[in-house]
């Protein structure tokens, strides 16, 4: 059987390339793409995929924020989530969003494919960075008694950052999540007192940090 696959990433020349990899594989076929997480979903619905490979910088959703929402919508849908990021945080909340693997764009020509099929046979695919840093962090924490940190922020308060950061205004953004301009505006000084900051300027600094958006 071939696994069908919707792939997202912001970036034309990247799609390209990794569409040249899997479609060049008789057991892969690459059925939709996406340019941002939001559209990532709306194909998803429409197209059905068995398998979505997500980047994380994307606009208007994150490639972690789309695959929080698809695992909701499709349980049974597979995630890989595809980056530049050498990071544990990225990668600890790709785990947590339900992601099957985290690749890096710099060895997608070597790992992806296997990525892909471990992920259809329902098996994990970790880089080998990867599997040191789980192994790791399992270990100092378990050592100091502490679990995984919880979220410093709601989901849809990520979502609001993430479009504050961006430039959205209050009424841009209202009309994008489907909600009123006074629910954004209680969402954003919210943001503000639990952050214990003061602007646009430092959310969009504290967007980056988190990985929201690149800087």
């Amino acid at each position: 059987m071939t696994t069908r696959i919707l792939l997202a990433d912001d970036h034309a020349l990247v799609r390209r390339g990794v569409r040249l990899i899997l479609d060049s594989e008789p057991d892969l076929t690459v059925v939709a793409e996406a340019g941002d997480g939001a559209e990532a979903i709306a194909l998803a619905q429409t197209e059905r995929p068995d398998l979505a490979i997500l980047d994380i910088a994307m606009p208007r959703l994150t490639g972690l924020q789309a695959a929080r929402e698809l695992s909701r919508q499709q349980p049974g849908l597979r995630i890989l989530i595809l980056t530049m990021y050498d990071n544990e945080q990225y990668f600890f909340e790709a785990l947590k969003v339900g992601a099957n693997g985290y690749v890096l764009k710099s060895v997608a020509d070597r790992d992806l494919v296997e990525a892909c099929r471990a992920a259809v046979r329902d098996e994990p695919f970790l880089y080998p960075g990867a599997i040191n840093a789980l192994i790791r962090t399992y270990l100092e924490r378990t050592a100091r008694g502490e679990s995984l940190p919880a979220r410093a922020i709601t989901e849809r308060e990520e979502e609001i950052l993430k479009l504050v950061a961006e430039g959205h205004s209050s009424k841009e953004i209202a009309r994008l999540l489907f909600i009123s301009v006074k629910t954004v505006e209680r969402h954003r000084a919210n943001l503000l007192q639990k952050l214990g900051l003061r602007d646009r300027l430092e959310l969009t600094r504290y967007a980056i940090r988190a990985g929201l958006i690149e800087p």
